[in-house]
């Protein structure tokens, strides 16, 4: 597992009024629509492409377009949703799927309640949208679900990280434990930061609070 953390200028801009508690919910949710395609930006730095020639008004060029199939975007509902405008810019030919957990606030587990991917993800990109990487459970737990059905690589694309829950996924998808499909998978971590720690609640330190309830409200 390979994590890549964007610390480019405009996303530490947006990632720090992301964070700021003054932030209304229009304001958090432009905000987060932003960012990701900035985050999308470097997560598809590494997609499957193949040669091609268009001709010009003057001319044939060379160059490249996506291979197929097509990619997937897996939001993980609810707040992944506020993540998806943001992706399909770059990505409008993608499929989504989607998947929904919720997470025990005791066990801190994640449970599936919800569950629209394709059966067979054979030679396919795939990209999981999850604003917050914190214990770990739910990306790991999304992963294997896409590993299961054969995807090529899964990018998951965050907005924040805890150190604690990459060790979790890292633990997970470590090159010598994956075997038959999950063998040779490329698993990467896309975030715009990784903060301190988590808390005795699980969340993320400093964070930015509950990206579902400040994308959506609390409901």
């Amino acid at each position: 597992m390979r994590t890549l953390v964007i610390d480019h200028p405009l996303v530490t801009h947006k990632l720090t009024a992301l964070r700021d508690v003054a932030s209304d919910t229009a304001t958090f949710r432009s905000l987060t629509d932003e960012l990701v395609t900035l985050l999308a930006y470097e997560a598809t730095r590494e997609i499957r492409v193949q040669p091609t020639s268009v001709t010009t008004p003057v001319g044939v060029a060379q160059g490249v377009r996506l291979a197929r199939p097509v990619p997937l975007i897996v939001p993980v509902l609810r707040a992944g949703i506020g993540m998806l405008d943001g992706m399909t810019r770059l990505l409008p030919m993608a499929d989504v799927g989607f998947v929904g957990l919720r997470r025990d606030e005791e066990s801190l587990m994640a449970e599936t309640y919800a569950n629209r991917l394709p059966s067979d993800l054979t030679d396919r990109d795939t990209f999981v949208l999850d604003p917050m990487l914190a214990t770990g459970g739910t990306l790991a737990t999304v992963i294997s679900m896409l590993m299961d059905r054969g995807a090529a690589s899964v990018t998951a694309i965050c907005l924040l990280a805890a150190p604690e829950g990459l060790r979790r996924v890292e633990e997970t998808f470590a090159d010598d434990a994956g075997s038959g499909e999950e063998a040779g998978v490329r698993v990467v971590v896309v975030t715009a930061a990784v903060d301190e720690r988590l808390n005795e609640r699980g969340y993320i330190v400093p964070g930015l609070g509950d990206a579902g309830d400040r994308l959506f409200g609390t409901i």
